[in-house]
This record gives C-alpha cells, sequence and structure tokens, in this order.
C-alpha cells in the first residue's frame, strides 16, 4: 500500500498524541524524578497556611530524597499560588496538572479552596491530598458520593465541633454560648453547625448566632450586642486574620468571656493582630502541639527548627504528613499511575505521621485526635489530646 506524505504526517502526528496521552499528567515511567505538585496559600488573608505547608511537604521531600528517593527515583515539588481564593484554587490546579504534567498534588489548608481544586482533580483523575481542609464536602460530593481521587490527612469538623462543644461543657463548665461564624466560609459555617450539634445535644444553650465576612475589619457593633446577650463564652469557628481583630476588639469594650474556636486559629499572626494579653483566655481545638511528647513528634520539631528556624505550627506538620503518605502510596503502588496511587491512598492504613497514626477510612478521611490549645500571655499551652 502506498501512503502519501500527507497520510504519513498525519499518522505520525497520532502516533505522537498517543504517546503523551500514555505519559499522562506525571511524566511516566521514563521521567527522570518524580513530580509532585502542590497548591498552597502563598499570598492572600490565609498566606501563613500555604508558607507553612510547603516548608513541611519540602522538608519531607528532602529527607525521602536522601535516603535514596521513591521508587529509585528523587522527588521533586512545583508549587502554585491560589492567593487564599477558591477561584484561584481551581486555576492553580488546574495549572500544575495540564502544564506542569505532576503525577499527584498535595496542599490547601482551607475548605472552600480545597472543594474548588478537588473538582478539578477529579476531573483529571489525579490523585490529591489536601493538608487541612475540615469541612466533610472536601472529600463527599453534594450527592454524597465520596470523590475517587480526593483525600485529606486531618480529621473532619464533626469531630472538631464536638471536641470543641465537649471542651465548653465538660471542662469550662459554661452552657451559654453565642456563635461567631464567618458567612463567607464553609469551614466556619460547618464547624459552628457541628458545634452547635454537640453542644446542645448535651444541655448547652445557644443564646445568639451572629454573622461577618472575610476581610471585615471593625466588629465592635456586632461584639457590642454579642455583649448584651447574656453568653457564658463566645464560639468564634474563623481563621486567623479575622479572630484576632475580633479577639483584641472584644477585650477593648471590655468582653473578659472565654472565646473558643477551631483549628483555622493556628498562625504566628494571630497573637500579633490580637495581642498577647487579649489573648488571656481563650482556647481551639488543633491537629498538633509542639509539646506533644511522641518521640516523632519531637523529632519533626528539631528538623524543621533547624530547617526553617523557627517552630512549625499544625500547617507545616500536616504539609509534612501529607507529602509523606502521598509518597508511601506512590511507593506501595509500585508505580506513578493515577489509578495505582489513588488505589494505594485509599488503602493506606496506620501510617506513622507527626500527628498520629494514620488510617484513610472509606470517605478519605483521616482518623484522629484533636488537640486542645490554650493561650497564655501569647504562647500556646497543649492541655490534651481528644482521640476518636
Amino acid at each position: 500500500m502506498k501512503f502519501s506524505k500527507k497520510r504519513f504526517l498525519a499518522m505520525a502526528l497520532g502516533v505522537c498524541f498517543s504517546a503523551t496521552a500514555l505519559v499522562g499528567c506525571g511524566g511516566g515511567s521514563d521521567a527522570k524524578d518524580i513530580k509532585i505538585g502542590m497548591v498552597a496559600e502563598l499570598t492572600g488573608s490565609n498566606a501563613t497556611y500555604g508558607t507553612s505547608l510547603v516548608n513541611g511537604a519540602k522538608l519531607a521531600i528532602k529527607e525521602k530524597n536522601a535516603k535514596g528517593g521513591v521508587l529509585g527515583k528523587q522527588v521533586s515539588t512545583v508549587v502554585a499560588d491560589n492567593k487564599s481564593e477558591p477561584s484561584e484554587s481551581a486555576n492553580a490546579m488546574t495549572k500544575i496538572i495540564n502544564q506542569d504534567k505532576v503525577v499527584a498534588v498535595s496542599g490547601i489548608f482551607t475548605s472552600s479552596s480545597a472543594i474548588a481544586a478537588s473538582s478539578v482533580a477529579e476531573a483529571s483523575k489525579i490523585p490529591f491530598i489536601t493538608v487541612g481542609a475540615t469541612n466533610p464536602k472536601v472529600t463527599v460530593g453534594d450527592d454524597g458520593k465520596v470523590k475517587d481521587y480526593t483525600f485529606r490527612v486531618c480529621f473532619i469538623d464533626p469531630f472538631q465541633g464536638t471536641v470543641g462543644a465537649n471542651f465548653v461543657l465538660d471542662e469550662l463548665k459554661l452552657k451559654k454560648t453565642v456563635m461567631l461564624i464567618d458567612n463567607s466560609s464553609d469551614y466556619s459555617k460547618g464547624l459552628a453547625s457541628f458545634f452547635k450539634k454537640a453542644y446542645t445535644a448535651k444541655g448547652g444553650e445557644i443564646v445568639g448566632e451572629e454573622a461577618y465576612l472575610q476581610k471585615d475589619q471593625d466588629f465592635k457593633t456586632i461584639l457590642t450586642k454579642i455583649k448584651t446577650m447574656g453568653a457564658e463564652v463566645i464560639y468564634v469557628p474563623g481563621y486567623y486574620e479575622e479572630v484576632g481583630k475580633i479577639v483584641k476588639q472584644a477585650r477593648e469594650i471590655g468582653i473578659t468571656a472565654p472565646i473558643v474556636g477551631g483549628d483555622g486559629w493556628d498562625s504566628p499572626k494571630l497573637v500579633e493582630i490580637a495581642g498577647g494579653e487579649a489573648l488571656n483566655n481563650t482556647f481551639f481545638t488543633n491537629h498538633y502541639s509542639v509539646d506533644d511528647p511522641n518521640p516523632l513528634s519531637k523529632a519533626f520539631v528539631d528538623a524543621y527548627t533547624k530547617e526553617y528556624g523557627q517552630k512549625p505550627d499544625a500547617p507545616a506538620v500536616l504539609g509534612y504528613d501529607a507529602m509523606n503518605v502521598m509518597m508511601d502510596a506512590i511507593e506501595s503502588a509500585k508505580s506513578t499511575d493515577a489509578n495505582k496511587i489513588r488505589e494505594a491512598l485509599a488503602a493506606t492504613k496506620d501510617y506513622k505521621a507527626v500527628t498520629g497514626s494514620t488510617t484513610l477510612n472509606d470517605t478519605h478521611d483521616a482518623v484522629k485526635g484533636a488537640a486542645i490549645i490554650e493561650f497564655k500571655d501569647g504562647k500556646q499551652l497543649y492541655r490534651a489530646t481528644v482521640n476518636p
């Protein structure tokens, strides 16, 4: 059979496209290294989260490469900034999958951004581990189905909300709470609802629910109203930028009641914004404490402090854990094929992570304990760890 030049060119291009498809979004088995992408809040209102989680992940990669890497190859990473915005998270995820050709993705601390990024990962069929996004909708869609390619290494808000409610009732012995909720945040609204459910089920009373929006600056009008409600405690499940201003302004108008929140509080910026004295008599649930006596935790704190000149926060340790879980899954899969990595992630059981033994359950969520942290003169004090 004779072939025209035109037909030959068309066939050659077809072979080229097929080869590209076989390589997929990650460099295939012939790649010199294994490239794992990261999406993180490097700028914007949640920038300390992204900086910390990327630092933790890069430390995990450095340690792994020093031991020979994964599947006999060195691991590399490419980082995309989501600017602390859900829409930018989708854009960043699209970029590192389609342009940078990563085999898998880790990162993102906030729930709304993780939900947006997850939709891209699912459509692209690329494994994604979120570092600290705690809203249940991150791994389970609105249709109730578990997302095939999305996982997380942190606890979820039904558990965190219950831990917070039990702490207020059983440890602080306070039965009247007002909630101050960020209505622009899936995380804040979700955590508030789970706190309320657990708190009222055990006899606590929600005497009021007030709302604000991310990037608000002046909270004194709302706080003045809250001051008249007869609440014994204020529950603020928000992120550090707004929480710091809320705590500071609450103390300025004479509110001395305890203020309690969730893991979104964990940032060194919180103390800078609120002030150490204002944070006295405040508490929050968290993934981790640097004062945890676990030897694995101590080794990580020492290594992180040596590498970056400061102690890690929760995003840092979760970034470290997430990257290690991902690399372990690739080793277990013995492949960089996305579906095989996904299967290995789903089978993760009793992985010895810094934040605790990590098993990913049927909904791709980590089952692990939550730490109770108290602020004292601007310093975090570890109170206890509550296990499921």
